[in-house]
């Protein structure tokens, strides 16, 4: 080979990996400008009908993403955008949402996994951001062509969409709807969403000691000897590096319905079975496990929102192994029968646990108030 052949290889390498890194700069570049517009978009009440509230209402910024304004229902339903209606469902938390997969069904495990919603519909986080923009309960936006027509006409986004994704993007407002959800979905994996920064993460790293409670708790969680908890709130293996607290399974817990609602008196909450892709019956009722990140600060708890605090939860759980567990400490009354029937899948996890005495039921409080974000710590409550 000649060297004037050699170097016009050299130059064309050098034009391959030049071209390559213009593209990787453009690209993340672009990506940058579509954070900085769903981080707008998330906390602009222009995205629903009335321009009352934005996403940040319901998934509020400062309180572990979830909705804790107080109305009527002890903060288990969002109140929407017409001032009246309310949500069907517990405002679940978006932190650490972008970890959960998209929804689908694993034969190894033979089990439905992911999505979003504590039905899996949004198969994708994308999908998630779409839904309550039209949902008549939430955002009560009209039509997809009634909020692209505003966004258009506002000089600002005007002028952003068309920055980010060209000059024709008003043209098509199928395409323009993708990309309002792409923008906020893509702020939605940002790491204010999910810093991994609470003292649990701080105790792997060797930054923060276990007082004798909260080791005692974490003993007692990630243990198949005492409880069944890391069998659902578990992905990874114990004291592994950004585990996110649940499996992203499907199962139903016998839940009792919340008699303090927005819903009609006969409304059953069928969960997994409300997912047009779920048609089997013995679905019925399975709802999402919920991770535990932050898990403190987002009481109410349930899908309902039927028990306000931990410590009721974790007794709720302990009934099913504990006989003398037979009162709901809120409501000093016998717990109440399953919203639906639980089959025999679900009331095994449920019965493959030890009993909890007190001590050890704050013992698992004290974990899981570990897993508050650093930003969240000061919101904590101490009730031990």
């Amino acid at each position: 080979m000649s060297n004037k052949i050699f170097l016009y290889i050299l130059i064309f390498i050098n034009i391959i990996i030049l071209n390559s890194c213009n593209y990787k700069e453009k690209k993340n570049l672009k990506l940058e400008k579509e954070i900085q517009l769903g981080k707008l978009l998330f906390s602009d009440p222009i995205i629903s009908k009335n321009q009352t509230q934005s996403c940040a209402t319901c998934h509020n910024i400062n309180h572990a993403f979830i909705d804790n304004r107080n109305n009527n229902f002890n903060k288990a339903f969002s109140l929407g955008d017409d001032g009246i209606s309310f949500t069907n469902r517990n405002t679940p938390t978006l932190s650490y949402a972008l970890f959960s997969p998209n929804f689908h069904f694993n034969n190894k495990s033979n089990s439905y996994i992911g999505g979003f919603f504590y039905d899996g519909r949004a198969s994708d986080l994308k999908y998630q951001a779409k839904e309550p923009i039209l949902n008549k309960k939430e955002m009560n936006i009209p039509s997809k062509e009634f909020l692209i027509k505003r966004l258009e006409k506002n000089p600002f986004y005007n002028k952003m969409f068309k920055d980010i994704y060209g000059e024709n993007i008003f043209k098509n407002s199928n395409k323009t709807y993708e990309m309002l959800a792409q923008s906020i979905s893509s702020f939605e994996k940002t790491k204010i969403f999910r810093p991994f920064d609470s003292k649990y993460d701080r105790y792997l790293k060797g930054k923060y000691n276990l007082t004798l409670l909260e080791d005692l708790g974490k003993s007692i969680f990630f243990s198949n000897n005492n409880n069944n908890c890391a069998s659902c709130h578990m992905l990874k293996k114990p004291d592994s590096f950004k585990e996110t607290f649940t499996n992203y399974k499907y199962h139903n817990i016998g839940t009792p319905k919340n008699d303090n609602t927005p819903n009609k008196k006969d409304f059953i909450d069928n969960g997994l079975l409300n997912n047009s892709l779920v048609k089997n019956e013995i679905y019925n009722g399975k709802m999402k496990v919920p991770t535990l990140r932050n898990i403190a600060l987002t009481s109410p708890y349930m899908h309902n929102g039927v028990f306000k605090k931990l410590e009721t939860v974790i007794k709720f759980y302990d009934k099913y192994v504990n006989k003398k567990r037979i009162i709901n400490p809120e409501t000093k009354k016998p717990w109440k029968n399953p919203e639906v029937y639980i089959n025999k899948e679900d009331i095994k996890i449920l019965k493959n646990a030890k009993q909890l005495n007190d001590r050890k039921i704050k013992a698992l409080i004290a974990f899981m108030k570990l897993l508050t974000d650093k930003k969240y710590e000061y919101l904590l409550i101490d009730d031990n």
